[in-house]
C-alpha cells in the first residue's frame, strides 16, 4: 500500500511508524510544511494508561517516551491562600519538541519516507511531487486542516470557536505536581494550568474569560507585553523564574480553542485516493485535560491496527470511523464538560476552598466521588470531613458520605440529600389519591428518602393534565392526603413536599401510557394558556387568558395551599416546567402576548410570580416552598440559558428556597442531549450563579453521582425518579454500599438491614474495596 500522511505532527508520524512496521513493504510518505525542529508547543501530557496502550503498540517508541518522561502524581489547587493537594493521578509530561523527535527517529528507522518544508494546501498537489498514485491520503494537518477544508461538505465539520482567551507559555520553574492557580483581581478571574515536562522546564497556560482578559488590556499587548504581564501576575508561584513564549510568528500570544467534530472521518470519490481524517484535523479535546495528543495517537494505533488486518479499503476505513469516533465522542464529552468549567471559573471562585478544588477535580464527569477515594483516600476523607461540618455545624467523628448529611430549609430539616422526584402515576380518581399512593409514597418513606415529592397535584379540575391525575380541590382531597401524610410522619423521618400546577394547553389529555399528550377523544374540556397557540398540532388550541382567568387560578392555588396546610404537608413545590401552564408563560415558545404578560422575560415571569407570592403569603413563614422549572427549551428559538438563571434569581427574590432545576417538555420539537446527569450542569450554574439552593433531577442514577453532585456544589439536593421505580429502598441500599451504617430504617426492618450490610461486606472484601 502507497500511503502519504500531511502533517508531520505525533498522530501523523505514529501512524506512519506503525504501518511500516506492519509491513515493512508499505511505501509511506510524510509531507510536513515545517522544518524537523519546528514546534511551537511546549509540553505534552499522557496518562498511565495511553503509556500502556503505547507500550502494545510499539515497545521501543514507547520505552524512548517514558525515558524523557516528568511524572507526578499530584494534583494542587492554589485558591484564595489555600492549597488542595490531591494525589494518585499518574500522569507524565514530555516536552512536544522531544516527542516529535522520538517519532521521527523511529519513522525514519522504519523507512518511512520524511520530508519536511513541504507545504501541501491541497491533496491535488501531490502529483507535483510525484505522488500521484497513491492509494491512501491520511490528513493529519491539525485543526485548521486544509484537506478538510477542501472536503467539508462530505466531512460536514463543526468548528466551534470558544470565547476563553488562552497563551501557552514556559518557564523554568519546576512545578512537583500538575498546579492550578487561580488569581483574583481588579480586572477579573485568571488561571494558570502548569506542570514539569522536562528537566529544566514547567508548560504554563493562562486562561481567563473575555471580561477579565479585555479588562487586564490583554487584547491590546504583544507578545512580549502579555508575557511580562502574566509574570508579574502570577509572580507569587514563579520563584523569580521568567515565562517564556515560543510563537515568535503572531503578534500576541492568545489564542482560542476549537472544538473541532467532523460527521464523517473518510471521503472516496471516483478515481482519487480516498482521503481519512487522523488527530486534530478529525476532532479535538481541549487542554485541560490533556488528551489532544492522547486522542491523536490513539486514532493512529487503531487506524494502523485496522489497516494491517482488513484488506478491503472501503470497508477498513469505515470499521475505524466507527471505533474511533465512538470514542472521541466520548472524551470530547468530558473535555466539554471540563472546558466550560474553566471558561466559567467566575462562576466557582467564591466556593471555599475544599469545595472549589472537589469541583475542578470532578469537572468532567470522568473522576467521580469514589475514584477519589481509590486515588487518594486521606484526601477524600478531609473533604467529606469538612463538608459534613459544615452541613452540621460541629465536627463530626466519622464523617458521613455528603449524601447523608442533613439540610436545612427554613424551620424543616432533611435528614439526607435524596429526593423522592415527583412523578404522574395517573391513578387517582376525580382527582382522589388513594391506596395507590399510600403505598407509593409510603414505600418510598420507608426505603429512607430524605424528601418525598408528590406528582403534580392539580388546582382544579380543568387544570388536570389526564383523568387520572390528583387533585388538591375538593374536601375528600383533603382527607386522602392526610392519611398518606400521617403515614409518613409516624412510620419514617421522611418530610414529604405536595407539588401543585396546573397543566395549561397540554390538559385534557389520555393516561400516560394510552398516548402521551394525546388528546381525550371524550370526556375533555377546554384548556387555557397565554397564548392560542396549542402544544402539538394534535392537541386542543388553548384559550388566550384573561386577566379575570389569571385572577381565578391565583385563587385556586391559594385555596390549595390552604388545603395543602389542613392536609399536613411539610413543604409546597410549585410547578414551572415542562409546558404546563406557568411554564407556558415563561417560555416565548408559547407565550406571544403583547401586554404586559409578554414580550421580555420579566413580563413572562410576571404571572408565575403572582402565583407565587400568593401561594407564599398563604403557607407559614417556617415552611419552605420550592419552584421547579425548565432551564431550557432545547429548541434554539426558546429560554435562554441566561434567562434560566434571571428566572431562578426572580423566584429567590420573591421567597422560593429551594429551584428545582429540570429541562424541556415545552415543545414537542425540543431535541434533548440525553447522557448521564444529563441536566445537572443547568442545577449547577443556577446554583452558583444566581445564588440559591437547587435540586438537581435527570439520570441520577448512583449514590456515586448524587455524593459528586452534592459535595461539588453542584446541587444542595438530587431527585431521583426511575431508580426509585426500580427500587423503593433505594437510599437504604445506597447507605449498606457506602458503609454508612448511621441510616435510619423502620425497627421492623433492622434485621434485613444487618444482613444486607454483612452480604455486601463479604462481596466487597472478596473483590478487595471493603468501605464497611
Amino acid at each position: 500500500m502507497k500511503v502519504v500522511v500531511i502533517g508531520g505532527g505525533p498522530a501523523g508520524l505514529y501512524l506512519a511508524l506503525l504501518m511500516k512496521k506492519a509491513d515493512p513493504t508499505h511505501q509511506v510518505v510524510v509531507l510536513e510544511r515545517n522544518a524537523a525542529d519546528d514546534t511551537f508547543g511546549w509540553g505534552v501530557v499522557f496518562s498511565d494508561q495511553t503509556l500502556g496502550y503505547l507500550r502494545e503498540a510499539d515497545p521501543p517508541t514507547a520505552q524512548r517516551i517514558q525515558d524523557e518522561f516528568a511524572h507526578w502524581d499530584d494534583i494542587d489547587v492554589h485558591h484564595r491562600g489555600a492549597v488542595i493537594t490531591s494525589g494518585g493521578h499518574g500522569f507524565s509530561g514530555i516536552a512536544r519538541k522531544t516527542l516529535l523527535r522520538i517519532l521521527q527517529d523511529r519513522a525514519a528507522e522504519l523507512g518511512v519516507d520524511l520530508r519536511f518544508g513541504q507545504d501541501v494546501a491541497d491533496d491535488g498537489d501531490l502529483r507535483g511531487l510525484g505522488l500521484d498514485d497513491v492509494d491512501l491520503v491520511v490528513a493529519a494537518d491539525g485543526v485548521n486542516s486544509r484537506i478538510r477544508a477542501k472536503y467539508a461538505e462530505h466531512f460536514k465539520p463543526d468548528l466551534d470557536v470558544r470565547h476563553a482567551p488562552f497563551c501557552w507559555l514556559g518557564t523554568t520553574k519546576l512545578f512537583d505536581a500538575f498546579t492550578f492557580l487561580f488569581v483574583e483581581n481588579e480586572h477579573g478571574v485568571f488561571q494558570a494550568h502548569a506542570y514539569r515536562y522536562s528537566a529544566d522546564h514547567s508548560a504554563f497556560i493562562v486562561e481567563c474569560d473575555e471580561r477579565s482578559w479585555k479588562n487586564a488590556g490583554f487584547d491590546a499587548m504583544d507578545e512580549a507585553q502579555t508575557v511580562a504581564a502574566c509574570e508579574r501576575m502570577f509572580a507569587p508561584w514563579l520563584d523569580g523564574n521568567p515565562l517564556e513564549s515560543n510563537a515568535p510568528h503572531l503578534r500576541s500570544p492568545w489564542i482560542r480553542f476549537t472544538r473541532v467534530s467532523n460527521e464523517q472521518w473518510y471521503h472516496a470519490s471516483g478515481s482519487a485516493a480516498p482521503v481519512v481524517l487522523i488527530g486534530d484535523a478529525a476532532h479535538t479535546a481541549h487542554f485541560s485535560i490533556g488528551s489532544g495528543t492522547k486522542l491523536a495517537m490513539e486514532d493512529a494505533i487503531a487506524l494502523a491496527r485496522i489497516l494491517h488486518r482488513q484488506k478491503d479499503l472501503p470497508a477498513a476505513l469505515r470499521e475505524y470511523q466507527e471505533e474511533r469516533r465512538t470514542d472521541a465522542l466520548r472524551l470530547q464529552n468530558a473535555a466539554r464538560n471540563s472546558m466550560e468549567w474553566f471558561e466559567n471559573v467566575r462562576r466557582y471562585i467564591n466556593l471555599d476552598p475544599p469545595q472549589f478544588a472537589y469541583s475542578l477535580l470532578t469537572r468532567s464527569q470522568r473522576v467521580s466521588h469514589e475514584n477519589l477515594r481509590l486515588r487518594d483516600h486521606a484526601y477524600l476523607s478531609g473533604v467529606e470531613r469538612w463538608f459534613a461540618s459544615r452541613a452540621s455545624g460541629q465536627e463530626p467523628d466519622a464523617p458521613p458520605p455528603p449524601m447523608f448529611t442533613p439540610f436545612r430549609l427554613r424551620g424543616l430539616r432533611l435528614e439526607n440529600r435524596v429526593v423522592l422526584s415527583p412523578m404522574d402515576m395517573y391513578s387517582a380518581e376525580d382527582g382522589t389519591p388513594n391506596d395507590f399512593h399510600l403505598v407509593h409514597l409510603g414505600s418510598r418513606a420507608l426505603g429512607g428518602a430524605g424528601l418525598l415529592m408528590t406528582e403534580m397535584t392539580c388546582v382544579s379540575p380543568e387544570a388536570r393534565i389526564t383523568l387520572g391525575c390528583t387533585g388538591m380541590y375538593a374536601p375528600e382531597h383533603v382527607d386522602a392526603w392526610r392519611r398518606v401524610t400521617d403515614f409518613v410522619h409516624a412510620r419514617s423521618r421522611s418530610k414529604i413536599c405536595l407539588q401543585l400546577g396546573h397543566s395549561g394547553r397540554k390538559g385534557a389529555t389520555r393516561l400516560m401510557w394510552e398516548g402521551m399528550d394525546e388528546p381525550l377523544e371524550e370526556g375533555g374540556w377546554d384548556v387555557i394558556g397565554p397564548s392560542a397557540v396549542p402544544y402539538g398540532p394534535r392537541n386542543r388550541v388553548p384559550r388566550e387568558m384573561t386577566r379575570d382567568d389569571m385572577i381565578d387560578v391565583i385563587d385556586q392555588h391559594v385555596r390549595a395551599v390552604e388545603m395543602a396546610r389542613e392536609a399536613g404537608f411539610d413543604m409546597l413545590e410549585l410547578h414551572c416546567a415542562h409546558g404546563y401552564l406557568l411554564s407556558s408563560f415563561i417560555t416565548p415558545l408559547s407565550n406571544r402576548r403583547t401586554d404586559a404578560y409578554g414580550g421580555p422575560l420579566e413580563n413572562r415571569l410576571r404571572f408565575p410570580l403572582e402565583v407565587f407570592r400568593a401561594m407564599r403569603n398563604a403557607w407559614p413563614e417556617d415552611c419552605p416552598m420550592s419552584v421547579r422549572i425548565s432551564a431550557t427549551d432545547w429548541v434554539e428559538d426558546g429560554l435562554s440559558p441566561d434567562e434560566a438563571v434571571e428566572v431562578a434569581r426572580a423566584f429567590g427574590a420573591a421567597g422560593a428556597d429551594i429551584i428545582h432545576v429540570s429541562t424541556g417538555q415545552t415543545t414537542p420539537d425540543a431535541r434533548p442531549v440525553y447522557g448521564r446527569m444529563f441536566q445537572t450542569p443547568y442545577s449547577d450554574r443556577i446554583r452558583n450563579e444566581a445564588g440559591v439552593p437547587t435540586i438537581a433531577v435527570g439520570n441520577i442514577t448512583e449514590a456515586d453521582q448524587v455524593n459528586g453532585i452534592i459535595a461539588a456544589g453542584r446541587a444542595d439536593l438530587c431527585a431521583l425518579g426511575r431508580p426509585h421505580l426500580a427500587e423503593p429502598h433505594w437510599t437504604l441500599h445506597a447507605a449498606a454500599q457506602l458503609g454508612y451504617t448511621d441510616q435510619y430504617w423502620p425497627n421492623q426492618y433492622l434485621s434485613g438491614k444487618g444482613q444486607l450490610e454483612r452480604n455486601l461486606k463479604r462481596q466487597q472484601e472478596m473483590l478487595g474495596t471493603a468501605t464497611i
